[in-house]
């Protein structure tokens, strides 16, 4: 590294430091002369321009009891820079200080820079279930985590009271990855997946997709939903899956959808000649849980909507073609071999006979036990029991 490189590494750390340990708490404290509302909620976005899907089913249910104040803040953390970033996180930080509740999805290091009130109660409404791949304190040693000492330093998942989980097996590693004590992670169940048990919104989504898809009507529905590749910011998708072979193989009997990871900025393009059988849905208006809802069979490689898939006990392939790059790049907190609930593959050739064998080859019983191990407690009542958290603690 030159000396002009290590100059600029050394003005952004100045930088960080200033802006989480000074900064922002300094800007949060001078917000909480203001008293805290109590029956406000805040939901705290950090990544996109929209409210997550994570939020979704508790904030109707607030709503539609008429008995808070419902607020969102968006900080576009990693999507923002410089002043339009701070402008972002500034707004946030008030809306932070004046709130009873404060719920996030996902790491929050704006959420844990600040000496947050006693009055306020964080939540993390987890995104995702299970417990599949490595993060937070748990990636220190991999190539995809900072080091332990950076992520003591600058932490993610201070001033939480509850962190909510799909299982109670899977406690142990949420406490690991975000350093947090006995008794804040706990199987409360994961608050979005309370659709899949409602009979009408399931049924209402394979008509919503073929709206959007009319070829898919009288087909069976192939979803394709792989994670995302390197660090956050500079997602990728992976591009090893050939929809023309697909179509080839599959076209009279299904469809496959695509539906990559929301970082993922630049998608693998569908091929012309595939157009009319495989659709990548971005720019739609169908949801992961909507493609969940529609789906006969499930490829994805190392993404936890395995889990929620799960729910409906039907077929699951794993695309895993670079499993040993992964492995090393960021990890499993099980082994994958013994974890996964269906075929793993590693080559198209294997891959298309799979599909071409999920009638002869599924062993339901295999999802089941799956499904009873990491999805546990979510069973349909996640948000109720949210919600009743929420009211123990305004008693308190």
């Amino acid at each position: 590294m030159n000396l002009k490189e290590r100059i600029k590494r050394r003005l952004r750390r100045i930088y960080k430091y200033y802006r989480y340990k000074i900064y922002f708490p300094r800007i949060y404290r001078s917000y909480c002369r203001e008293p805290v509302i109590d029956n406000k909620v805040l939901f705290l976005e950090m990544r996109f321009d929209q409210l997550s899907h994570s939020f979704h089913r508790l904030y109707d249910r607030l709503e539609a009891s008429g008995e808070y104040h419902l607020s969102v803040a968006y900080a576009h953390f990693n999507f923002a820079r410089g002043r339009e970033y701070t402008a972002y996180v500034r707004k946030a930080l008030k809306e932070i200080a004046s709130s009873r509740f404060v719920f996030v999805d996902e790491a929050s290091i704006i959420l844990s820079c600040i000496p947050l009130r006693e009055e306020t109660t964080a939540i993390n409404l987890w995104h995702a279930c299970g417990a599949f791949k490595r993060f937070g304190r748990s990636t220190a040693m991999k190539l995809f985590g900072d080091s332990a000492g950076e992520l003591d330093k600058y932490p993610n998942y201070e001033n939480l009271s509850l962190v909510t989980v799909s299982s109670p097996e899977v406690v142990w590693a949420y406490e690991e990855a975000m350093n947090l004590p006995e008794g804040i992670v706990q199987p409360l169940g994961i608050s979005r997946t309370d659709c899949f048990y409602d009979p009408a919104f399931v049924e209402s989504r394979r008509e919503k997709l073929h709206e959007i898809m009319p070829q898919s009507r009288g087909k069976k529905v192939i979803l394709y939903a792989p994670t995302f590749r390197g660090r956050v910011a500079t997602a990728t998708s992976p591009d090893e899956i050939d929809f023309a072979e697909m179509k080839k193989q599959f076209g009279e009997d299904y469809v496959l959808i695509c539906k990559l990871h929301p970082y993922v900025k630049e998608h693998p393009p569908i091929p012309e000649e595939a157009a009319d059988f495989a659709l990548d849905v971005e720019g739609t208006d169908l949801s992961i849980e909507d493609l969940l809802c529609c789906a006969d069979i499930c490829i994805s490689d190392y993404s936890s909507l395995v889990f929620e898939y799960s729910l409906f006990e039907k077929p699951i392939i794993f695309y895993a073609y670079d499993y040993d790059d992964y492995c090393d790049w960021r990890g499993f907190y099980y082994d994958y071999s013994e974890f996964t609930p269906g075929p793993v593959v590693t080559t198209q050739q294997e891959l298309t006979d799979a599909i071409r064998q999920c009638d002869e080859n599924f062993d339901p019983a295999l999802v089941r036990a799956f499904k009873k191990k990491f999805m546990e407690n979510c069973d349909g009542h996640a948000t109720d029991r949210i919600i009743a958290y929420m009211k123990d603690k305004q008693l308190q």
